[in-house]
């Protein structure tokens, strides 16, 4: 293996990279900047912290919320990672505790608001031997993104203060124009770009027209009762909604939290902890909650009322299933939301650039094609198949082949040289008298007039779906002006055929009946994925850490699949990395021996491959004493069988050179009272003692 795939196995335990993450890995250790987009879920910490663990120095994380900081720097250390994070919520001393620390070496990662960076630059710049910097939630450096933040300009200066050290910019959430801001205003220099794929296959999408609130509550409730050992999300539009959603749940028995921004900084933190803890089934929130939320069981996401942005709805849903494993992201559409959501956009500084995102939000809601191309076309990632995976793959639309109309508008938009909007082509299409068009000479275009047959409706319905499907993007910057895509020039030409549903009034209001879930009848392989959440629970209780940090839904369905009998089959487990190994391993293999009927103790010799796989991963006796909550001889009793079995060789770190040379010094002169005499007088333990010995028959055998 590459020393990165050795770094992945020992500290995560996954025998593999994603897509991507090898390459990127390999930039950025070699010194080079780095601009990295993956979805929510798709591995973007690991982009920067194997780096962070193959190079000397420690790696300045810069992290938007305290949240988000404390999860990875959790997950972090239960792997073994030395690593920490500064924010307000510490006193002053352990801040200043834990940058020493960094400067002596000790630390890996330092996570680290933006805010704070920049008040202590010149501390870092003088003191900390940095490996990179790597800066997430990127995207709130742009003002094209969604999540605008004016702190994050000052994050420009880093490249000028660190001109040698690589800077990293990671996001789930950028369009096109957010991504070429991000790279400027951070002064990136030659970045190595990866653009992942925005794909999350395993998310199913559901829009459903409002039912009423009591359907609503029905709905959700049977996704709590499908899911009734993992978690979900309800986002909602405002606060009062939030709580009302709350109480409404609580009221029907579940256990539920709320989280909004005019909670206390301690409720908000209180009410957090306990749905990554998984004392809570649900949380009910507005959009403050989420961000960088690292829990991997969240099976379901719903949203009571329409997101603003394609950016928000991604990144929302993108929180469900991080696992790979199946998810649902259900939004209820409500045409009365949208004129609240304009008031807000009219409340905001962003007035034009808000409404039309808000506009493609409202298209994606009453879309009639596959959701899935929608958003992958949202962020210029090209898609011709339909996913399958969505309500209007489920139960199509009638269609037709769209292809010469699509051509139509094309060629409308590349004759008025990509400088009109949505409207103005429908006008030439429809062969409009408008002042405007007859001025611009628009009426002298060959276009003029060719879709005079179908109602400005219909126009605009086919138009967003080119928009949704990847042929047509729109401008923001160039007043919302319409652009093909290359998907779309390979349609003018003829070289690819396009499909677009038949075109219907939308009904607002209508009413749609909850569907109620048949009884299940657990699978033996389902009993024991419960059995093994159970356990995990259970650990995560007495750990007080999230269910996620003992183990991932993904390493358990992995248990459930290759049912492992010994701690060697067991190791091979995706996401079993060698710390925890040790500290759980013989906990779950002996829920899954007793599923399958054997003996629930694993096999004789267990414990010694634990000792051994951990000393083999770096760890020292003592380290492995302490993890293992055995005493330090015993550790070494395991480690000197493994000598005398040969499968052990790194003596040095099992004894030091003085005490070697003195006991093979004393039993190579006085060989029957040495033992007595070194662990007597000299006080130098058996085990160290009995170390030694093997050590020497190792060498001479």
């Amino acid at each position: 293996m590459t020393p990165a795939e050795e770094t992945l196995k020992k500290y995560y335990g996954y025998s593999s990279f994603r897509p991507g993450q090898k390459e990127i890995i390999e930039q950025v250790s070699s010194g080079r900047d780095a601009l990295v987009l993956m979805p929510t879920g798709g591995g973007k910490s690991l982009c920067y912290q194997i780096p962070a663990l193959m190079l000397p120095g420690c790696a300045i994380v810069v992290s938007p919320l305290i949240a988000l900081m404390n999860d990875q720097v959790e997950a972090l250390c239960a792997n073994g990672i030395p690593a920490a994070a500064i924010h307000s919520n510490r006193d002053e001393y352990t801040n200043r505790e834990l940058l020493y620390d960094a400067s002596q070496g000790r630390l890996k990662l330092l996570y680290i608001s933006p805010e704070r960076l920049m008040l202590e630059l010149d501390h870092i710049v003088e003191r900390l031997p940095i490996s990179l910097i790597a800066i997430d939630e990127a995207h709130c450096i742009s003002q094209w993104g969604h999540d605008f933040r004016p702190v994050y300009t000052q994050l420009s200066v880093l490249k000028q203060r660190f001109p040698n050290v690589p800077v990293m910019a990671l996001t789930a959430t950028a369009d096109r124009l957010t991504r070429e801001d991000i790279a400027r205003a951070l002064g990136l220099n030659n970045p190595f770009t990866y653009i992942g794929s925005f794909d999350r296959p395993n998310i199913s999408l559901r829009v459903m027209n409002d039912p009423g609130k009591k359907q609503r509550l029905r709905i959700i409730a049977s996704l709590i009762d499908k899911y009734h050992l993992d978690s979900g999300i309800v986002y909602c539009l405002s606060r009062k909604k939030t709580e009302a959603m709350h109480e409404a749940l609580t009221e029907m028995g579940y256990k539920s939290v709320c989280y909004h921004a005019g909670l206390l900084p301690r409720e908000r933190e209180a009410a957090q902890k306990a749905f990554v803890n998984g004392e809570a089934q649900v949380v009910c929130a507005t959009i403050a909650f989420g961000m960088g939320i690292d829990k991997s069981n969240i099976r379901w996401v719903v949203h009571n009322n329409i997101p603003g942005n394609i950016e928000s709805y991604y990144q929302e849903i993108g929180r469900a299933g991080r696992d790979g494993l199946p998810a649902e992201a259900l939004m209820f559409y409500n045409f009365a939301d949208i004129i609240t959501r304009r008031s807000f956009v009219d409340e905001s500084g962003r007035r034009e650039i808000n409404n039309e995102k808000l506009d493609f939000m409202q298209r994606y809601a009453e879309a009639t094609v596959c959701r899935r191309r929608i958003l992958l076309s949202y962020f210029s990632e090209e898609c011709i198949d339909d996913c399958g995976n969505c309500d209007n793959c489920r139960t199509p639309r009638q269609r037709f082949d769209g292809t010469i109309l699509a051509q139509k508008a094309l060629s409308a938009v590349i004759r008025v040289n990509n400088n009109e909007g949505i409207q103005t082509i429908v006008d030439i299409l429809r062969a409009s008298a408008r002042k405007e068009i007859l001025d611009k000479g628009y009426h002298m275009l060959r276009t003029y007039g060719a879709g005079r047959d179908l109602t400005p409706s219909e126009w605009n319905s086919y138009i967003l779906q080119m928009i949704q499907l990847g042929l047509l993007e729109v401008a923001y910057e160039d007043n919302f002006h319409l652009r093909p895509t290359p998907l779309g020039m390979k349609v003018v030409k003829g070289l690819q055929k396009i499909e677009l549903t038949i075109y219907e009034a939308p009904v607002y209001g209508k009413k749609t009946s909850a569907r109620q879930e048949p009884k299940h009848v657990l699978s033996p392989d389902e009993q024991l994925l419960e059995q093994l959440k159970q356990l995990r629970k259970k650990l995560a209780t007495e750990e007080k850490v999230a269910d996620y940090v003992v183990f991932s839904d993904a390493s358990l369905a992995d248990m459930v699949t290759h049912q492992p009998e010994d701690i060697d089959a067991f190791a091979d487990i995706s996401g079993v990395s060698k710390v925890k190994l040790a500290k759980y391993g013989k906990k779950f293999l002996s829920v899954i021996r007793k599923h399958k009927g054997l003996k629930a103790s694993p096999p004789i010799g267990t414990s010694q491959k634990e000792t051994l796989i951990l000393f083999d991963a770096g760890m020292s006796p003592e380290e492995i004493a302490l993890l293992k909550k055995v005493s330090l001889s015993t550790i070494y009793t395991h480690l000197i069988s493994w000598i005398d079995e040969g499968k052990l060789t790194d003596f040095r770190r099992l004894t030091t050179l003085e005490q070697y040379q003195t006991v093979s010094h004393l039993f190579d002169t006085d060989p029957d009272n040495a033992f007595s005499r070194l662990e007597g007088a000299m006080g130098i333990p058996g085990y160290i003692i009995r170390a030694v010995l093997a050590e020497k028959r190792a060498r001479t055998s």
